[in-house]
Protein backbone atom coordinates (compact mmCIF):
# COMPACT_ATOMS: atom_id res chain seq x y z
CA UNK A 1 0.00 0.00 0.00
CA UNK A 2 2.84 2.39 0.82
CA UNK A 3 4.35 1.67 -2.60
CA UNK A 4 1.10 2.74 -4.27
CA UNK A 5 1.06 5.86 -2.09
CA UNK A 6 4.56 6.75 -3.24
CA UNK A 7 4.11 5.96 -6.92
CA UNK A 8 0.49 6.70 -7.77
CA UNK A 9 -0.60 9.04 -5.00
CA UNK A 10 2.45 11.27 -5.31
CA UNK A 11 1.70 11.84 -8.98
CA UNK A 12 -1.76 13.19 -8.12
CA UNK A 13 -0.53 15.49 -5.35
CA UNK A 14 2.38 16.73 -7.46
CA UNK A 15 0.05 17.56 -10.32
CA UNK A 16 -2.12 19.47 -7.90
CA UNK A 17 0.89 21.57 -6.94
CA UNK A 18 1.78 22.12 -10.60
CA UNK A 19 -1.73 23.38 -11.38
CA UNK A 20 -1.13 26.19 -8.89
CA UNK A 21 2.10 27.31 -10.55
CA UNK A 22 2.12 31.00 -11.55
CA UNK A 23 3.09 31.84 -15.14
CA UNK A 24 4.32 35.23 -16.27
CA UNK A 25 2.91 36.53 -19.57
CA UNK A 26 5.39 36.03 -22.36
CA UNK A 27 5.67 37.70 -25.75
CA UNK A 28 8.12 36.35 -28.31
CA UNK A 29 9.32 39.17 -30.51
CA UNK A 30 11.77 38.94 -33.34
CA UNK A 31 13.05 41.55 -35.68
CA UNK A 32 10.89 41.70 -38.76
CA UNK A 33 8.20 39.46 -37.29
CA UNK A 34 5.89 39.30 -34.37
CA UNK A 35 4.10 36.03 -33.87
CA UNK A 36 2.09 37.06 -30.79
CA UNK A 37 -0.54 39.74 -30.31
CA UNK A 38 -0.58 42.21 -27.45
CA UNK A 39 -3.33 40.45 -25.49
CA UNK A 40 -1.71 37.83 -23.23
CA UNK A 41 -3.70 34.67 -22.59
CA UNK A 42 -5.82 34.64 -19.46
CA UNK A 43 -3.79 31.77 -18.02
CA UNK A 44 -0.78 34.05 -18.14
CA UNK A 45 -2.42 36.63 -15.93
CA UNK A 46 -4.04 34.67 -13.09
CA UNK A 47 -3.06 31.36 -11.48
CA UNK A 48 -5.03 28.26 -12.31
CA UNK A 49 -7.06 27.04 -9.30
CA UNK A 50 -6.71 23.31 -8.61
CA UNK A 51 -9.71 21.00 -8.62
CA UNK A 52 -11.16 20.17 -5.21
CA UNK A 53 -10.29 16.78 -3.68
CA UNK A 54 -12.01 14.07 -5.70
CA UNK A 55 -14.20 11.59 -3.87
CA UNK A 56 -14.55 9.08 -6.70
CA UNK A 57 -12.14 7.97 -9.39
CA UNK A 58 -14.95 8.44 -11.92
CA UNK A 59 -14.48 12.21 -11.50
CA UNK A 60 -11.18 11.91 -13.39
CA UNK A 61 -12.27 11.92 -17.03
CA UNK A 62 -9.02 10.51 -18.44
CA UNK A 63 -8.97 7.44 -16.12
CA UNK A 64 -10.59 4.29 -17.52
CA UNK A 65 -11.42 1.02 -15.75
CA UNK A 66 -9.00 -0.84 -18.02
CA UNK A 67 -6.03 1.38 -17.05
CA UNK A 68 -3.30 -0.60 -15.29
CA UNK A 69 -3.38 1.68 -12.22
CA UNK A 70 -7.16 2.02 -12.00
CA UNK A 71 -7.61 -0.13 -8.88
CA UNK A 72 -4.75 1.60 -7.09
CA UNK A 73 -6.20 5.03 -7.88
CA UNK A 74 -9.66 3.88 -6.82
CA UNK A 75 -8.30 2.68 -3.47
CA UNK A 76 -6.30 5.88 -2.86
CA UNK A 77 -9.27 8.09 -3.73
CA UNK A 78 -12.02 6.25 -1.89
CA UNK A 79 -10.09 4.95 1.13
CA UNK A 80 -7.31 7.45 1.70
CA UNK A 81 -8.38 10.66 -0.04
CA UNK A 82 -4.85 11.24 -1.37
CA UNK A 83 -5.58 12.22 -4.99
CA UNK A 84 -6.40 15.55 -6.63
CA UNK A 85 -6.73 16.43 -10.31
CA UNK A 86 -6.64 19.41 -12.65
CA UNK A 87 -9.43 22.01 -13.04
CA UNK A 88 -10.62 20.29 -16.24
CA UNK A 89 -11.21 17.05 -14.24
CA UNK A 90 -8.19 15.32 -15.79
CA UNK A 91 -5.53 13.34 -13.94
CA UNK A 92 -2.75 13.31 -16.61
CA UNK A 93 -1.19 10.15 -15.28
CA UNK A 94 1.43 9.89 -18.05
CA UNK A 95 2.95 13.27 -17.22
CA UNK A 96 6.62 13.29 -16.12
CA UNK A 97 7.32 13.86 -12.41
CA UNK A 98 10.12 16.08 -11.09
CA UNK A 99 12.09 15.34 -7.92
CA UNK A 100 10.56 18.40 -6.24
CA UNK A 101 7.04 17.20 -7.02
CA UNK A 102 7.93 13.71 -5.79
CA UNK A 103 9.15 15.09 -2.47
CA UNK A 104 6.05 17.26 -2.07
CA UNK A 105 3.75 14.35 -2.89
CA UNK A 106 5.46 11.90 -0.54
CA UNK A 107 5.26 14.42 2.28
CA UNK A 108 1.55 15.09 1.66
CA UNK A 109 0.64 11.40 1.50
CA UNK A 110 2.68 10.48 4.61
CA UNK A 111 0.97 13.29 6.50
CA UNK A 112 -2.37 11.79 5.49
CA UNK A 113 -1.29 8.29 6.58
CA UNK A 114 -0.06 9.59 9.93
CA UNK A 115 -3.38 11.37 10.40
CA UNK A 116 -5.26 8.17 9.73
CA UNK A 117 -3.02 6.23 12.08
CA UNK A 118 -3.60 8.78 14.81
CA UNK A 119 -7.37 8.85 14.44
CA UNK A 120 -7.58 5.10 13.69
CA UNK A 121 -10.73 5.63 11.68
CA UNK A 122 -12.11 2.14 11.28
CA UNK A 123 -14.25 2.85 8.22
CA UNK A 124 -11.23 4.05 6.25
CA UNK A 125 -8.26 2.05 7.51
CA UNK A 126 -8.42 -1.46 8.90
CA UNK A 127 -6.16 -2.54 11.74
CA UNK A 128 -4.61 -5.09 9.36
CA UNK A 129 -3.61 -2.22 7.06
CA UNK A 130 -2.08 -0.33 9.97
CA UNK A 131 -0.12 -3.41 11.04
CA UNK A 132 1.21 -3.82 7.50
CA UNK A 133 2.17 -0.13 7.34
CA UNK A 134 3.98 -0.35 10.68
CA UNK A 135 5.84 -3.43 9.48
CA UNK A 136 6.79 -1.69 6.23
CA UNK A 137 8.00 1.35 8.15
CA UNK A 138 10.24 -0.88 10.25
CA UNK A 139 11.60 -2.84 7.27
CA UNK A 140 12.23 0.30 5.18
CA UNK A 141 13.46 2.53 7.98
CA UNK A 142 16.88 3.09 6.31
CA UNK A 143 15.26 3.96 2.99
CA UNK A 144 12.82 6.36 4.66
CA UNK A 145 15.70 8.00 6.52
CA UNK A 146 17.54 8.42 3.21
CA UNK A 147 14.40 9.89 1.64
CA UNK A 148 14.01 12.35 4.52
CA UNK A 149 17.65 13.40 4.06
CA UNK A 150 17.11 13.95 0.35
CA UNK A 151 14.02 16.04 1.05
CA UNK A 152 16.03 18.17 3.46
CA UNK A 153 18.73 18.59 0.81
CA UNK A 154 16.12 19.55 -1.79
CA UNK A 155 14.69 22.17 0.54
CA UNK A 156 18.15 23.62 1.09
CA UNK A 157 18.87 23.72 -2.65
CA UNK A 158 15.48 25.28 -3.33
CA UNK A 159 16.19 28.00 -0.79
CA UNK A 160 19.56 28.64 -2.46
CA UNK A 161 17.99 28.87 -5.92
CA UNK A 162 15.33 31.29 -4.67
CA UNK A 163 18.00 33.45 -3.05
CA UNK A 164 20.10 33.61 -6.23
CA UNK A 165 17.51 33.53 -8.98
CA UNK A 166 17.56 36.17 -11.71
CA UNK A 167 14.30 37.78 -10.63
CA UNK A 168 10.99 36.83 -9.10
CA UNK A 169 9.11 39.14 -11.47
CA UNK A 170 11.23 39.21 -14.65
CA UNK A 171 11.65 36.41 -17.17
CA UNK A 172 14.73 36.30 -19.41
CA UNK A 173 14.47 34.79 -22.90
CA UNK A 174 16.26 35.19 -26.20
CA UNK A 175 17.39 33.82 -29.51
CA UNK A 176 20.42 33.62 -31.76
CA UNK A 177 20.17 33.29 -35.54
CA UNK A 178 23.19 32.58 -37.74
CA UNK A 179 22.75 32.27 -41.49
CA UNK A 180 25.15 31.38 -44.28
CA UNK A 181 24.13 32.40 -47.80
CA UNK A 182 25.55 32.82 -51.26
CA UNK A 183 24.12 33.76 -54.65
CA UNK A 184 24.74 33.30 -58.33
CA UNK A 185 26.43 36.03 -60.36
CA UNK A 186 24.15 38.32 -62.30
CA UNK A 187 24.34 41.06 -64.87
CA UNK A 188 21.49 43.53 -64.98
CA UNK A 189 20.12 46.01 -67.43
CA UNK A 190 19.08 48.58 -64.85
CA UNK A 191 20.70 51.82 -65.88
CA UNK A 192 19.56 53.12 -68.30
CA UNK A 193 17.51 50.01 -69.22
CA UNK A 194 18.45 50.03 -72.85
CA UNK A 195 18.46 46.26 -73.31
CA UNK A 196 22.19 46.05 -72.68
CA UNK A 197 23.37 44.26 -69.55
CA UNK A 198 25.64 46.98 -68.33
CA UNK A 199 25.74 46.40 -64.60
CA UNK A 200 28.32 43.88 -63.44
CA UNK A 201 27.61 41.82 -60.35
CA UNK A 202 30.35 39.88 -58.56
CA UNK A 203 27.95 37.21 -57.35
CA UNK A 204 28.85 33.89 -55.71
CA UNK A 205 29.88 35.76 -52.55
CA UNK A 206 29.28 33.53 -49.51
CA UNK A 207 28.84 35.46 -46.28
CA UNK A 208 27.43 35.15 -42.78
CA UNK A 209 24.59 37.04 -41.13
CA UNK A 210 23.91 36.86 -37.40
CA UNK A 211 21.21 38.26 -35.17
CA UNK A 212 21.11 38.02 -31.37
CA UNK A 213 18.23 39.19 -29.18
CA UNK A 214 17.56 39.18 -25.45
CA UNK A 215 14.12 39.83 -23.96
CA UNK A 216 13.11 40.86 -20.45
CA UNK A 217 9.45 40.42 -19.56
CA UNK A 218 8.84 42.14 -16.21
CA UNK A 219 5.54 41.59 -14.41
CA UNK A 220 4.25 44.91 -13.01
CA UNK A 221 0.78 43.83 -11.89
CA UNK A 222 -1.22 40.65 -12.53
CA UNK A 223 -2.59 42.34 -15.66
CA UNK A 224 0.41 44.30 -16.95
CA UNK A 225 4.06 43.86 -17.82
CA UNK A 226 7.02 45.76 -19.28
CA UNK A 227 8.75 44.27 -22.33
CA UNK A 228 12.38 45.15 -23.07
CA UNK A 229 14.44 43.86 -25.99
CA UNK A 230 18.14 44.15 -26.80
CA UNK A 231 19.44 43.41 -30.30
CA UNK A 232 22.76 43.07 -32.08
CA UNK A 233 23.00 42.20 -35.77
CA UNK A 234 25.88 41.71 -38.19
CA UNK A 235 26.15 41.09 -41.93
CA UNK A 236 23.95 41.57 -44.99
CA UNK A 237 23.08 39.59 -48.10
CA UNK A 238 25.68 40.51 -50.66
CA UNK A 239 26.52 41.47 -53.27
CA UNK A 240 23.72 43.64 -54.65
CA UNK A 241 23.46 45.97 -57.58
CA UNK A 242 24.92 49.37 -56.71
CA UNK A 243 21.72 51.27 -57.52
CA UNK A 244 18.45 52.17 -55.85
CA UNK A 245 16.30 49.92 -58.04
CA UNK A 246 17.26 46.53 -56.67
CA UNK A 247 18.72 47.42 -53.29
CA UNK A 248 15.97 45.30 -51.75
CA UNK A 249 16.08 42.44 -54.24
CA UNK A 250 16.64 39.89 -51.44
CA UNK A 251 16.38 40.89 -47.79
CA UNK A 252 16.34 38.07 -45.25
CA UNK A 253 13.98 38.15 -42.28
CA UNK A 254 16.83 38.22 -39.76
CA UNK A 255 18.97 40.72 -41.69
CA UNK A 256 19.32 43.74 -39.42
CA UNK A 257 22.90 45.04 -39.18
CA UNK A 258 23.66 47.33 -36.24
CA UNK A 259 26.83 49.14 -35.25
CA UNK A 260 26.42 48.05 -31.63
CA UNK A 261 23.94 46.64 -29.15
CA UNK A 262 20.66 48.56 -29.40
CA UNK A 263 17.35 48.66 -27.56
CA UNK A 264 14.89 47.10 -30.00
CA UNK A 265 11.86 47.00 -27.68
CA UNK A 266 10.71 49.11 -24.76
CA UNK A 267 6.95 48.98 -24.32
CA UNK A 268 4.31 48.51 -21.65
CA UNK A 269 1.42 46.06 -22.03
CA UNK A 270 -1.79 46.42 -20.05
CA UNK A 271 -4.75 44.05 -20.14
CA UNK A 272 -7.51 46.58 -19.45
CA UNK A 273 -10.22 43.90 -19.55
CA UNK A 274 -10.29 40.27 -20.64
CA UNK A 275 -11.14 41.54 -24.14
CA UNK A 276 -9.07 44.73 -24.47
CA UNK A 277 -5.30 45.24 -24.28
CA UNK A 278 -3.13 48.33 -24.75
CA UNK A 279 0.54 48.62 -25.73
CA UNK A 280 2.46 51.89 -25.43
CA UNK A 281 6.17 52.55 -25.66
CA UNK A 282 9.14 54.24 -27.30
CA UNK A 283 10.53 51.18 -29.11
CA UNK A 284 8.98 48.16 -30.78
CA UNK A 285 5.49 49.62 -31.22
CA UNK A 286 4.90 48.56 -34.82
CA UNK A 287 2.29 46.72 -36.86
CA UNK A 288 4.19 43.40 -36.78
CA UNK A 289 4.19 43.65 -32.97
CA UNK A 290 0.61 44.86 -32.52
CA UNK A 291 -1.27 43.05 -35.31
CA UNK A 292 -1.99 39.34 -35.04
CA UNK A 293 -0.52 37.45 -37.99
CA UNK A 294 -2.95 35.24 -39.92
CA UNK A 295 -0.01 33.24 -41.30
CA UNK A 296 0.55 30.99 -38.29
CA UNK A 297 4.16 30.12 -39.18
CA UNK A 298 5.24 33.77 -39.53
CA UNK A 299 8.68 34.03 -37.89
CA UNK A 300 12.09 35.28 -38.95
CA UNK A 301 13.68 32.65 -36.70
CA UNK A 302 11.66 29.54 -37.60
CA UNK A 303 9.38 30.47 -40.52
CA UNK A 304 10.06 31.67 -44.09
CA UNK A 305 13.56 32.94 -44.86
CA UNK A 306 13.00 36.23 -46.67
CA UNK A 307 11.55 39.43 -45.24
CA UNK A 308 9.01 39.53 -48.09
CA UNK A 309 7.64 36.09 -47.18
CA UNK A 310 6.91 37.01 -43.56
CA UNK A 311 3.82 39.11 -44.23
CA UNK A 312 2.28 41.63 -46.63
CA UNK A 313 4.79 44.51 -46.93
CA UNK A 314 1.94 46.93 -46.21
CA UNK A 315 2.07 45.67 -42.61
CA UNK A 316 5.74 46.72 -42.39
CA UNK A 317 5.06 50.25 -43.61
CA UNK A 318 6.61 53.10 -41.63
CA UNK A 319 8.81 50.82 -39.51
CA UNK A 320 7.35 52.27 -36.33
CA UNK A 321 9.32 52.68 -33.12
CA UNK A 322 7.22 54.57 -30.59
CA UNK A 323 3.48 55.00 -30.22
CA UNK A 324 0.33 53.28 -28.96
CA UNK A 325 -1.63 50.21 -30.07
CA UNK A 326 -4.80 48.43 -28.96
CA UNK A 327 -6.11 44.90 -29.43
CA UNK A 328 -9.86 44.36 -28.94
CA UNK A 329 -11.38 40.86 -28.99
CA UNK A 330 -14.95 42.09 -29.58
CA UNK A 331 -16.33 38.66 -30.49
CA UNK A 332 -15.33 35.03 -30.08
CA UNK A 333 -14.05 34.78 -33.65
CA UNK A 334 -13.33 38.43 -34.43
CA UNK A 335 -10.79 40.97 -33.20
CA UNK A 336 -9.71 44.47 -34.10
CA UNK A 337 -6.19 45.89 -33.82
CA UNK A 338 -5.26 49.55 -34.28
CA UNK A 339 -1.99 51.49 -34.02
CA UNK A 340 -0.44 54.94 -34.24
CA UNK A 341 3.35 54.91 -34.44
CA UNK A 342 6.25 57.18 -35.34
CA UNK A 343 9.58 56.34 -36.96
CA UNK A 344 11.52 58.91 -34.88
CA UNK A 345 9.41 59.65 -31.79
CA UNK A 346 12.40 60.80 -29.74
CA UNK A 347 13.71 63.37 -32.23
CA UNK A 348 11.96 66.74 -31.80
CA UNK A 349 13.53 68.35 -34.87
CA UNK A 350 11.65 69.49 -37.94
CA UNK A 351 10.34 66.61 -40.02
CA UNK A 352 10.59 64.14 -37.12
CA UNK A 353 9.13 63.52 -33.67
CA UNK A 354 5.91 61.85 -32.61
CA UNK A 355 3.64 63.83 -34.96
CA UNK A 356 5.84 65.72 -37.44
CA UNK A 357 7.88 62.99 -39.12
CA UNK A 358 7.29 59.61 -40.75
CA UNK A 359 4.14 58.40 -39.01
CA UNK A 360 1.78 55.48 -39.55
CA UNK A 361 -1.83 54.82 -38.58
CA UNK A 362 -3.22 51.35 -39.21
CA UNK A 363 -6.19 49.16 -38.41
CA UNK A 364 -6.73 45.41 -38.93
CA UNK A 365 -9.87 43.29 -38.72
CA UNK A 366 -9.04 39.63 -38.05
CA UNK A 367 -11.76 37.03 -38.56
CA UNK A 368 -11.71 33.30 -37.86
CA UNK A 369 -14.96 31.97 -39.36
CA UNK A 370 -13.89 28.38 -38.60
CA UNK A 371 -11.03 26.76 -36.71
CA UNK A 372 -9.21 26.24 -40.03
CA UNK A 373 -9.73 29.63 -41.67
CA UNK A 374 -8.09 32.99 -40.87
CA UNK A 375 -8.90 36.20 -42.73
CA UNK A 376 -7.43 39.63 -42.06
CA UNK A 377 -8.37 42.92 -43.71
CA UNK A 378 -6.23 45.99 -43.12
CA UNK A 379 -5.96 49.67 -43.95
CA UNK A 380 -2.82 51.79 -43.42
CA UNK A 381 -2.28 55.53 -43.72
CA UNK A 382 1.36 56.63 -43.83
CA UNK A 383 3.21 59.90 -44.14
CA UNK A 384 6.78 59.45 -45.40
CA UNK A 385 8.88 62.59 -45.02
CA UNK A 386 11.33 61.42 -47.72
CA UNK A 387 9.01 59.44 -50.00
CA UNK A 388 10.23 56.04 -48.72
CA UNK A 389 7.59 53.74 -47.20
CA UNK A 390 10.24 51.82 -45.16
CA UNK A 391 8.87 48.39 -46.11
CA UNK A 392 12.38 47.33 -47.24
CA UNK A 393 10.89 45.14 -49.98
CA UNK A 394 10.62 45.89 -53.70
CA UNK A 395 9.69 49.43 -54.75
CA UNK A 396 9.54 51.30 -51.43
CA UNK A 397 11.07 54.70 -52.36
CA UNK A 398 8.50 56.22 -54.69
CA UNK A 399 9.86 59.74 -55.35
CA UNK A 400 13.20 60.65 -56.89
CA UNK A 401 16.04 62.45 -55.15
CA UNK A 402 16.34 66.06 -56.31
CA UNK A 403 19.88 66.57 -57.60
CA UNK A 404 19.92 70.15 -56.33
CA UNK A 405 18.62 69.69 -52.79
CA UNK A 406 19.70 66.05 -52.32
CA UNK A 407 16.23 65.27 -50.94
CA UNK A 408 13.15 63.53 -52.26
CA UNK A 409 9.59 64.80 -52.00
CA UNK A 410 7.38 63.54 -49.12
CA UNK A 411 4.43 61.24 -49.72
CA UNK A 412 1.05 60.66 -48.16
CA UNK A 413 -0.02 57.03 -48.71
CA UNK A 414 -3.24 55.09 -48.38
CA UNK A 415 -2.87 51.30 -48.47
CA UNK A 416 -5.28 48.37 -48.30
CA UNK A 417 -4.69 44.63 -48.22
CA UNK A 418 -5.97 41.24 -47.16
CA UNK A 419 -4.45 37.93 -46.06
CA UNK A 420 -6.21 34.55 -46.11
CA UNK A 421 -4.94 31.29 -44.60
CA UNK A 422 -6.72 27.91 -44.87
CA UNK A 423 -5.67 24.90 -42.80
CA UNK A 424 -6.52 22.21 -45.34
CA UNK A 425 -5.39 19.42 -43.02
CA UNK A 426 -3.16 19.14 -39.94
CA UNK A 427 -0.18 18.81 -42.30
CA UNK A 428 -1.08 21.23 -45.11
CA UNK A 429 -2.12 24.90 -45.08
CA UNK A 430 -2.53 27.29 -48.00
CA UNK A 431 -2.74 31.04 -48.10
CA UNK A 432 -2.46 34.24 -50.08
CA UNK A 433 -2.23 37.96 -49.62
CA UNK A 434 -2.52 41.01 -51.82
CA UNK A 435 -1.87 44.71 -51.34
CA UNK A 436 -2.38 48.06 -53.07
CA UNK A 437 -0.97 51.50 -52.26
CA UNK A 438 -1.75 54.94 -53.69
CA UNK A 439 0.49 57.87 -52.75
CA UNK A 440 0.61 61.57 -53.55
CA UNK A 441 2.85 64.54 -52.78
CA UNK A 442 0.90 66.84 -50.42
CA UNK A 443 -0.33 69.92 -52.24
CA UNK A 444 0.59 68.62 -55.72
CA UNK A 445 -1.22 66.75 -58.47
CA UNK A 446 -0.70 63.18 -59.59
CA UNK A 447 -0.09 59.96 -57.69
CA UNK A 448 1.98 56.78 -57.68
CA UNK A 449 0.50 53.29 -57.25
CA UNK A 450 2.05 49.94 -56.26
CA UNK A 451 0.76 46.38 -56.00
CA UNK A 452 2.08 43.18 -54.42
CA UNK A 453 0.86 39.61 -53.89
CA UNK A 454 1.95 36.26 -52.45
CA UNK A 455 0.72 32.65 -52.70
CA UNK A 456 2.06 30.09 -50.24
CA UNK A 457 1.85 26.52 -48.96
CA UNK A 458 3.01 25.40 -45.52
CA UNK A 459 3.64 21.79 -44.50
CA UNK A 460 3.74 21.40 -40.69
CA UNK A 461 5.38 18.23 -39.32
CA UNK A 462 6.76 17.39 -42.77
CA UNK A 463 8.57 14.02 -42.54
CA UNK A 464 8.92 14.45 -38.76
CA UNK A 465 6.93 16.09 -35.98
CA UNK A 466 8.14 19.64 -35.35
CA UNK A 467 9.60 20.16 -38.83
CA UNK A 468 8.16 22.63 -41.34
CA UNK A 469 8.26 22.97 -45.11
CA UNK A 470 7.14 25.93 -47.17
CA UNK A 471 6.76 27.16 -50.77
CA UNK A 472 6.15 30.88 -51.42
CA UNK A 473 5.62 32.54 -54.81
CA UNK A 474 4.86 36.24 -55.16
CA UNK A 475 5.48 39.68 -56.59
CA UNK A 476 7.21 42.24 -54.33
CA UNK A 477 5.78 45.79 -54.37
CA UNK A 478 5.97 47.22 -57.90
CA UNK A 479 5.21 50.70 -59.24
CA UNK A 480 2.40 50.03 -61.70
CA UNK A 481 1.59 53.68 -62.41
CA UNK A 482 3.30 56.97 -61.57
CA UNK A 483 2.12 60.39 -62.82
CA UNK A 484 3.59 62.67 -60.19
CA UNK A 485 4.89 66.07 -61.36
CA UNK A 486 7.71 65.68 -63.89
CA UNK A 487 11.02 65.00 -62.22
CA UNK A 488 9.54 62.93 -59.38
CA UNK A 489 8.63 59.64 -61.11
CA UNK A 490 11.11 56.89 -60.26
CA UNK A 491 10.81 54.48 -63.26
CA UNK A 492 11.49 57.09 -65.95
CA UNK A 493 14.13 58.82 -63.84
CA UNK A 494 16.11 55.56 -63.86
CA UNK A 495 15.62 55.24 -67.61
CA UNK A 496 16.28 58.77 -68.77
CA UNK A 497 16.97 60.93 -65.73
CA UNK A 498 13.92 63.08 -66.56
CA UNK A 499 11.43 61.52 -64.12
CA UNK A 500 8.42 61.60 -66.44
CA UNK A 501 5.19 59.64 -65.90
CA UNK A 502 5.20 55.85 -66.32
CA UNK A 503 5.39 52.54 -64.46
CA UNK A 504 8.04 49.86 -64.17
CA UNK A 505 8.93 48.09 -67.42
CA UNK A 506 9.11 44.58 -65.91
CA UNK A 507 7.79 42.50 -63.04
CA UNK A 508 9.88 40.81 -60.37
CA UNK A 509 8.73 37.36 -59.27
CA UNK A 510 10.15 35.74 -56.14
CA UNK A 511 10.08 31.97 -55.61
CA UNK A 512 11.12 30.64 -52.19
CA UNK A 513 11.29 27.13 -50.77
CA UNK A 514 12.58 26.07 -47.34
CA UNK A 515 12.57 23.14 -44.94
CA UNK A 516 13.04 23.68 -41.22
CA UNK A 517 14.52 20.74 -39.33
CA UNK A 518 13.76 20.89 -35.61
CA UNK A 519 16.72 19.23 -33.91
CA UNK A 520 15.59 19.94 -30.32
CA UNK A 521 12.98 22.14 -28.68
CA UNK A 522 15.47 25.00 -28.81
CA UNK A 523 17.59 24.36 -31.93
CA UNK A 524 16.62 24.21 -35.60
CA UNK A 525 18.34 24.49 -38.97
CA UNK A 526 16.64 25.64 -42.17
CA UNK A 527 18.08 25.12 -45.64
CA UNK A 528 16.33 27.01 -48.41
CA UNK A 529 16.54 28.63 -51.81
CA UNK A 530 15.24 31.92 -53.24
CA UNK A 531 14.98 32.56 -56.99
CA UNK A 532 14.29 36.03 -58.44
CA UNK A 533 13.01 36.54 -61.97
CA UNK A 534 13.53 40.03 -63.45
CA UNK A 535 15.09 41.56 -60.32
CA UNK A 536 14.50 45.28 -59.98
CA UNK A 537 11.38 45.00 -62.22
CA UNK A 538 13.75 45.05 -65.21
CA UNK A 539 12.89 42.57 -68.02
CA UNK A 540 16.45 42.21 -69.38
CA UNK A 541 18.18 41.48 -66.07
CA UNK A 542 19.47 37.98 -65.35
CA UNK A 543 17.68 35.91 -62.76
CA UNK A 544 19.25 35.65 -59.30
CA UNK A 545 19.39 32.49 -57.16
CA UNK A 546 20.28 32.60 -53.46
CA UNK A 547 21.07 29.55 -51.32
CA UNK A 548 20.63 29.88 -47.55
CA UNK A 549 21.30 27.81 -44.45
CA UNK A 550 19.78 29.34 -41.30
CA UNK A 551 20.40 28.03 -37.79
CA UNK A 552 18.38 29.17 -34.78
CA UNK A 553 18.85 28.75 -31.04
CA UNK A 554 16.21 30.03 -28.62
CA UNK A 555 15.68 29.84 -24.89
Amino acid sequence: MLAWLLIVGVNGVAQKALAQEYINPETTQEIGVQGDNIIPSSSSISPEEPMAQVTSVSQLKDIQPNDWAFQALQSLVERYGCIAGYPDSSYRGNRALTRYEFAAGVNACLDRVNELITTATNDLVTREDLAILQKLQSEFAPELATLRSRVDNLEAKTAEIEANQFSTTTKLSGLLIVGIQGRTNNRGDVNPRDGQKDTDDAGTNINVISLAQLYLTSQITPSSYLFTGLLDGNGTTAPRFTNSVSRNDVLLGYEFPTDSLIVSDLNFHWLVTNKLAVMVGTEGVSMPAAFRGPNRVESAATGPLSYFSQRNPILNMGYGHGGIAIDWQFAKRASLQAIYTSYQPGNPGKGSGLFDGTTTTGVQLLLTPTNTLDLSLYYVNNYASDGCLLTFVGDECLTTVNTTTGKSAPLQTNAVGATLTWQISPRISAGAWGGYTKSYIPGQSGSVETTNYMLFLNFPDLLKKGNLGGIYVGQPPKITRSDLPVGNNVPDFINTGLGRAGGQPGTTTQIEAFYRIQLTDNISITPGIIHLIQPGNTPDSDSVTVGILRSTFSF
